[in-house]
């Protein structure tokens, strides 16, 4: 079993949080500890990367789900996939943690914090980081950035994984068997991850059909 989920209190006295959500796997764990120590949240889902609708759709579900079961406030921004493409654009065959991740990070924290900003949220934050397969010090460069135009807000660079909080997120999606995810979201993430499957003589990554009550989870 994990160790003890510490009691969490937002940074510079602040009162409301918004949490931007990349999938239901990776903030349950927050969401959890947030429910724990009377944290106000609300859950912001903007994530225009994720291909095709297939997966986005299943994927944001997948948190409306759990949101619900927890009575927390969801938030659907829009899937403005063509901006994100438009960003994206030169960047094509760049690799995972390179500079299209970090543009990818900015567009998402950035819609974050001008919602944060317009609704009065003192707090923001993501569950991007619990991530093992992800910079952490890149995400929460960017997490700060959006954040810092914003008089009275911040952005929580908490580390998620300390503290137990990697081996509860997979305790919480086995348990609630949400649906697993098998590449980073994007349609450049998904071309990799088949093309490396394809070296190893792996069948392609088929969606929708795998999730972590169905035996051995990948972390």
């Amino acid at each position: 079993m994990s160790a003890t989920r510490e009691k969490l209190a937002l940074p510079d006295g602040g009162s409301r949080l918004l949490l931007h959500s990349c999938c239901a796997p990776c903030s349950g764990e927050l969401m959890e500890a947030f429910v724990a120590s009377g944290i106000d949240y609300t859950i912001f889902f903007y994530n225009p990367n994720i291909h095709p609708l297939k997966e986005y759709e299943l994927r944001k579900q997948e948190n409306i789900r759990f949101a619900e079961k927890h009575r927390v406030p969801f938030v659907d921004a829009d899937y403005d996939t063509d901006n994100w493409f438009a960003r994206a654009r030169g960047m094509e065959d760049e690799p995972e943690r390179g500079i299209r991740c970090t543009m990818c990070f900015d567009m998402r924290f950035e819609r974050t914090a001008l919602h944060a900003h317009e609704h009065g949220f003192t707090v923001m934050t993501s569950s991007l980081g619990i991530s093992r397969w992800k910079n952490m010090a890149q995400i929460n460069d960017c997490g700060h950035r959006a954040a810092a135009p914003y008089e009275g807000l911040v952005y929580w660079d908490h580390n998620w994984r300390k503290g137990g909080g990697s081996q509860r997120m997979i305790e919480i999606s086995k348990r609630e068997n949400f649906y697993q995810q098998e590449y980073c979201g994007c349609v450049y993430s998904l071309r990799d991850s088949n093309r490396h499957r394809r070296a190893q003589g792996r069948e392609r990554i088929r969606l929708g059909v795998k999730f972590y009550g169905d035996g051995d989870a990948e972390s």
